[in-house]
């Protein structure tokens, strides 16, 4: 097949589904990436800007000052947010990063009026650099709606792909498809002996055994942090446990908790390879959160005969918020994600029994997705109407004098929207 032959398909792939996501990871493998990215910053109808990462992209500094001088090629004001952080970033970085943050989303909030894709190419470049990859992966919860991000890299980014693909954020392509598996190159084996649930308290199973001898929760939190991105580093590990140690005593602490950790698990899970950690990939084992976002993106992309069964299968894999029961930031910033995920099976399961005809299970299912996450108003107005639909009147009014009380003891101000819902059921 001619190169053109092979273009077009991943040309296509990659405009479908790019449309819904901030972030468009081409996989290390995929064999057109280079020939992608020409494709979209020669088209014309596409606006796109160009930053390669340079050598000395190695930290947060150096990739503030040499982005904003790249960029200025292609935009006169851009970077005039940016320096002025300069100073502050000189001093720390890390103090300043929600600054620096906002400086960024500042600068492409200002770039084009209209939709256009910063493509971020070399990306390897700040393989090491934590705080950049922390940036990008911080740019997906902000970045202004009409920027999409391409990532362009030999090496799959440090970043947690599962989470980010579980709010809609990020997708990964490989030539003319969508990665849909082995999202971290290591398969996922249902018959392992290690067995890693993190949907629900988070459970460690060796065969039929419950690992319950951690001598503390950070050997058991050190597995699933590692297992949550491709790889990490020491730094990473240290500054997400323990913020507060200066870095020889946090290490200090890491050693003694991997110890724990190998002592809890009979084997040495964990693996350094002289710059990151990872999970052994010579030790088989199962993470329920791979499986959770394998069948979400069949449900998402409409890539099975029974969608239906499959927006089951996800909610029924949902066993509870992420590592219930911690609070830590990371975990938190996780569990809002798959709890994202969870509430689009529930939508999209109440969607199929409505169509079916069978409405008290539709309503129960939208009760759950309310039990869930009360605060989400188009769960509430999916129920509403539902209500109305079936002619049960005095149930809404019902709903709506307890969303409106809720709204008032927790402060919260009800968009336009409902509120015309409420008087158009009310009146």
């Amino acid at each position: 097949m001619s190169l053109q032959g092979r273009v077009q398909p991943a040309l296509e792939v990659f405009n479908r589904y790019a449309a819904d996501a901030k972030i468009v990871l081409l996989h290390p493998t995929n064999r057109l990436r280079n020939v992608l990215l020409a494709c979209l910053i020669s088209d014309p109808d596409i606006r796109s800007f160009y930053y390669s990462f340079d050598l000395d992209d190695i930290n947060l500094l150096n990739f503030m000052i040499s982005f904003a001088d790249g960029m200025s090629s292609q935009h006169a004001t851009f970077g005039r947010h940016i320096n002025l952080l300069q100073n502050k970033v000189l001093k720390n970085p890390y103090k300043y990063f929600d600054d620096v943050l906002r400086a960024v989303i500042s600068e492409l909030s200002e770039l084009h009026d209209g939709e256009y894709y910063l493509i971020l190419d070399e990306f390897d470049r700040a393989d090491r650099a934590d705080d950049v990859q922390r940036l990008i992966e911080r740019l997906s919860h902000f970045l202004p709606e009409r920027c999409k991000l391409v990532i362009n890299t030999r090496t799959l980014p440090r970043m947690p792909w599962l989470s980010m693909i579980a709010k809609g954020h990020a997708v990964i392509l490989r030539d003319d498809h969508l990665v849909r598996e082995d999202f971290y190159q290591n398969r996922n084996s249902e018959g392992a002996e290690l067995k890693v649930l993190s949907l629900g308290p988070g459970y460690v199973f060796l065969g039929d055994h419950l690992v319950d001898r951690w001598e503390g929760h950070l050997p058991r939190l050190l597995l699933f942090f590692t297992l949550d991105r491709p790889v990490v580093t020491r730094n990473e590990i240290c500054e997400t446990f323990w913020p507060g140690l200066d870095i020889d005593q946090a290490v200090n602490v890491f050693h003694v908790t991997k110890r724990r950790l190998h002592k809890a698990l009979g084997i040495d899970a964990l693996m350094h390879d002289g710059t990151y950690y990872r999970i052994d990939p010579e030790v088989p084992f199962y993470f329920d959160a791979f499986e959770f976002i394998e069948a979400l993106m069949i449900g998402r992309y409409g890539e099975s005969d029974d969608a239906f069964e499959v927006w089951q299968r996800v909610a029924n894999l949902y066993r509870g918020p992420f590592l219930q029961g911690h609070n830590e930031q990371w975990i938190l910033e996780r569990r809002e994600a798959f709890q994202f995920a969870y509430i689009e099976a529930l939508e999209n399961t109440a969607a199929y029994w409505a169509q079916d005809g069978k409405h008290e299970l539709a309503l129960h299912t939208l009760a759950r997705a309310l039990d869930t996450d009360y605060a989400n108003e188009a769960i509430h107005k999916k129920l509403l109407r539902l209500y109305m639909h079936l002619g049960r009147r005095a149930e809404a009014v019902t709903h709506c004098r307890s969303l409106e009380k809720w709204a008032k003891s927790s402060k919260t101000r009800l968009s336009g929207d409902i509120q015309q819902l409420f008087s158009d059921i009310i009146a």
